[in-house]
């Protein structure tokens, strides 16, 4: 009886392991480091030092590992086997100051907190709204807000602020073209927050 247990439970890891083998392996995407377009010549403007806020809140739809696209009128549907390499909440902020900093030029943008020493003349807090596709996967919709304040204690203007909505159109329905329009959407807000034309 003992043996025929055994034999049994060993079946059915077999079983299982067999159901398992037939799944599709995962894909995985990444946003690239490097910038998807020709980096134009740096536009400094002022020379003032920036300090990109690390806390880039994102809705909870991308708060995932997983890619997603819309569905519906309020939907959105992950795309089961299609993974992020590093979750977006912890790469968007890395890409973006980069960008910023590759636009602006060399030292005048740091994530934050600054190094000691830098001194910090403007604080960017960037939200993002929207970063997703449409359910076709033709097109890939960016709404992002961002707000400008002053670092200095005693700084009274108010914070200055700015929109951007950039469509990226998808070449096919691929999801490998999903996440490099991800990178895409990124680097256009970049040159946005910028003034880069």
């Amino acid at each position: 009886m003992k043996r025929r247990h055994i034999l049994t439970c060993g079946g059915a890891a077999l079983l299982l392991a067999g159901c398992a083998s037939t799944q599709a392996p995962t894909r995985w995407y990444e946003l690239k480091s490097e910038p998807p377009e020709a980096v134009p010549a740096p536009q400094p403007g002022d020379g003032s030092v920036w300090e990109l806020s690390g806390r880039l809140p994102l809705p909870d739809a991308l708060d995932r590992d997983t890619l997603v696209v819309s569905s519906g009128a309020a939907g959105v549907v992950p795309l089961a086997g299609h993974r992020w390499v590093v979750p977006l909440r912890e790469s968007i902020p890395v890409r973006l100051a980069s960008d910023l900093a590759l636009l602006r030029g060399e030292g005048l943008v740091w994530p934050s907190p600054a190094p000691a020493g830098v001194v910090v003349v403007r604080r960017l807090r960037v939200g993002i709204d929207t970063l997703v596709a449409d359910e076709a996967r033709q097109t890939l919709r960016l709404r992002a807000r961002w707000w400008f304040t002053e670092a200095s204690a005693s700084a009274t203007a108010p914070p200055t602020p700015g929109t951007a909505e950039i469509d990226i159109p998808l070449p096919d329905g691929s999801v490998d073209s999903l996440a490099a329009a991800h990178r895409l959407a990124l680097w256009r807000l970049a040159r946005r927050i910028t003034g880069t034309p």
